[in-house]
């Protein structure tokens, strides 16, 4: 099966986050003819897959997701967007570019390098040889979605029995023009916060018998949107915060409000960290003597892949396939590759263009998808 043919059969699956809708077993029925070993870590309704084949040497694992995001109107799509059309060069369908297409790349290029090695060290099996080193698939149907069913929990399986992974590739889609020009070597953290500043309220009338929290919270506020946290690295731009909401009052034109709610975000680099940011704003709080609740959540820690052995081999397999010299990249939000960091001391994103992800009308070149698997294909057995 082609790569594009795999590609259709896993776009017509229905698998909107967080239902598999069948897609894992379909990937299972390729592996299994390679001798590949399955885990499922299903739960609460998430479907995971942890397959490997062989058991020494280094792991490399490819990663993904077969959840996609609701469609949207079905009447704005110009086809089905479970029944996968190709119309002028491209492959329309939800998932597409994101990430359906990078999953049948990974599939057909393991089964290639499979074939090879059984043929060149005429194994009955597909099984390998002592001393080769792995090849590991992780997929997950919970991307998409809360993310807290999905790869975290294959992730804490094999960190609890203390199994690392050398080398991950995951299939997000980071090309922005043209198939091969980005490489995503890390991620930012994000980090966000709600904001409870305490007041009194009272008549505007009379000033004297109120405490106004927004001229309270005023100075505060300017300090925090204007510190510098860090001038970022060869990778990271500096750490950046954007207030995301603001409420006071009761909605009246002479109540002063009794509290100012804040929320904000901080899309940070490895040059800061979590409770580095958090001491700064809370000194800054205290410093003003305001009288305050402070809401922590930790949406993602950052990561970051230098060059190494695992950029080399995908940059020279782009490099080769395309003719083009991929830029390393940290842009971008968040992908499970935050939680497989915990585990992989070398991580890279790459897929194909992201232009049409979670809109109308997804989809994917057509002529993009074979490269895509060759790439997959020279990056592996480089590593190997």
């Amino acid at each position: 099966m082609s790569v594009l043919a795999l590609a259709e059969a896993l776009i017509a699956r229905p698998s909107v986050t967080p239902d598999d809708a069948g897609c894992l077993d379909l990937i299972c029925e390729r592996l299994a003819t390679m001798g590949f070993v399955f885990e499922r870590f299903d739960h609460n309704g998430v479907s995971n897959l942890w397959a490997r084949l062989g058991d020494s040497g280094k792991v490399i694992c490819f990663a993904g997701h077969t959840d996609v995001v609701p469609t949207g109107p079905h009447r704005e799509w110009h086809s089905n967007p479970f029944a996968p059309a190709v119309r002028d060069g491209y492959l329309y369908g939800r998932g597409a570019a994101d990430m359906k297409s990078s999953i049948a790349a990974f599939v057909v290029a393991v089964e290639r390098v499979v074939q090879q090695r059984v043929a060149s060290t005429n194994s009955q099996s597909g099984a390998q040889s002592s001393g080769q080193n792995s090849i590991a698939l992780l997929l997950t149907s919970d991307e998409e979605g809360d993310a807290v069913d999905g790869t975290v929990r294959v992730v804490d399986a094999l960190k609890a029995r203390g199994q690392q992974i050398d080398y991950c590739i995951v299939g997000e889609p980071t090309c922005v023009d043209t198939l091969g020009d980005t490489i995503k070597n890390g991620r930012r953290g994000s980090l966000s916060a709600t904001l409870i500043v305490k007041g009194v309220q009272g008549h505007v009338a009379y000033p004297h018998l109120v405490k106004n929290p927004v001229h309270l919270a005023a100075p505060a506020l300017a300090e925090l949107v204007n510190i510098s946290w860090d001038a970022g690295n060869e990778f990271f731009p500096p750490t950046s915060l954007q207030i995301s909401n603001a409420h006071a009052g009761t909605g009246a034109g002479n109540v002063s409000p009794g509290q100012f709610e804040l929320m904000f975000n901080l899309r940070f680099s490895t040059a800061s960290t979590v409770e580095g940011i958090q001491s700064r704003v809370h000194e800054l709080l205290d410093r003003h003597d305001l009288e305050y609740e402070l809401r922590w959540t930790v949406g993602a820690r950052p990561f970051l892949t230098g060059r190494g052995d695992l950029s080399a081999a995908i940059s020279a397999a782009i490099q080769s396939v395309t003719g083009i010299a991929a830029t390393l990249s940290t842009t971008g939000g968040t992908s499970d590759g935050r939680f497989i960091a915990d585990i992989c001391p070398q991580l890279v994103e790459f897929g194909p263009v992201n232009a049409s992800i979670h809109k109308i009308n997804e989809r994917v070149a057509v002529a993009d998808l074979e490269p895509l698997a060759q790439i997959y294909q020279r990056t592996l057995e480089s590593l190997l």
